[in-house]
């Protein structure tokens, strides 16, 4: 009797064990839509079938145990076949999530490398990461719902890789650009879809890219009124715009956190988002502070070019 009620036990620990599997998994599956766990349509059949065959397995264990009368060796290998896969799910998740750790943090350096073309947009881009990822931390549950946050994180770090296509001299010119200037800028979101191009896994974010500088007036580089504007696009924007404010420029110097809300207050509506910006204007300015990277310092000597890049991770 009291064997019997052992064997129902490991049984009933299996099956909930397998339930959480089930759900882990599941969850997985469903987050799994970002620039870097998005695969192809194989890898996506498989991944779908690994959750019918789970499914099935503890389907086969609610049969087991109101169908039958399992002896101790089936209870046991029920019972550890859960742990098993338990196990297994955890070394996948973690083995995913270092991936991605080490992926961004080469994305960042060859990012911060470009930066550093000009000495005035130096972690520029590491700057509208943090501040995007700060922003989509405030955002409300609706807004969320919309976007991938990992796949936001690469859109918001790649969103100026196109002005590798710019040259230095409009880059660093220690002015404001004239009208042929301007339009060889404007050429930069197109240039940097085109260089992601090749890496199919940016795709979906690709159009963020293109858009991040629409205005919501319709007056932007391709004209797409508010509703068009895709939301990452404008979230970038608005960490894009307070990046520019508040980094010195060739042509200009920093603003404060003040003068910065004072300008882009006064441009919600027009050029970004209004709603957006009242969620930013929501953080506390210490939290923004903690935003701004240290420097990509690049030296030249003897004609040989080496970097040392020193960065925080907010």
């Amino acid at each position: 009797m009291h064997m019997q009620a052992f064997i129902i036990i490991l049984i009933i620990i299996g099956a909930a064990n397998m339930i959480i599997n089930v759900y882990r998994y599941a969850k997985f599956l469903r987050s799994s839509q970002d620039v870097l766990s998005s695969g192809r349509k194989r890898d996506s059949f498989w991944m779908n079938l690994a959750l019918v065959l789970l499914v099935f397995f503890l389907l086969g264990y609610v049969f087991v145990g109101l169908f039958s009368t399992p002896d101790l060796m089936v209870a046991l290998i029920l019972f550890f076949g859960s742990v098993f896969v338990t196990i297994v799910e955890t070394l996948m998740f973690r083995l995913i999530d270092t991936a991605k750790e080490r992926s961004i943090d080469v994305a960042e350096v060859l990012v911060g490398v470009i930066d550093a073309r000009d000495p005035y947009l130096n972690g520029h881009s590491l700057h509208v990461q943090a501040l995007t990822m700060l922003l989509y931390k405030y955002l409300p549950k609706q807004y969320k719902s919309e976007l991938n946050p990992v796949s936001l994180e690469y859109a918001a770090l790649l969103h100026d890789v196109g002005k590798l296509g710019v040259p230095e001299a409009i880059l660093n010119k220690p002015g404001k650009l004239d009208s042929e200037e301007w339009k060889v800028m404007h050429t930069h979101p197109d240039v940097g879809v085109k260089i992601l191009k090749p890496l199919h896994t940016f795709d979906g974010i690709s159009s963020w890219i293109r858009y991040h500088h629409e205005r919501i007036d319709g007056n932007g580089y391709y004209h797409l009124p508010g509703d068009q504007i895709p939301l990452a696009s404008r979230m970038i924007a608005i960490a894009d715009t307070y990046s520019a404010i508040t980094m010195k420029r060739s042509y200009k110097g920093a603003k404060s956190y003040e003068e910065a809300m004072k300008i882009m207050r006064e441009a919600a509506g027009t050029q970004i988002d209004k709603d957006l910006f009242d969620i930013f204007a929501t953080i506390p300015k210490e939290e923004l502070d903690k935003c701004q990277p240290k420097k990509v310092d690049l030296k030249k000597e003897n004609d040989d070019a080496y970097i040392e890049t020193i960065q925080t991770k907010v």
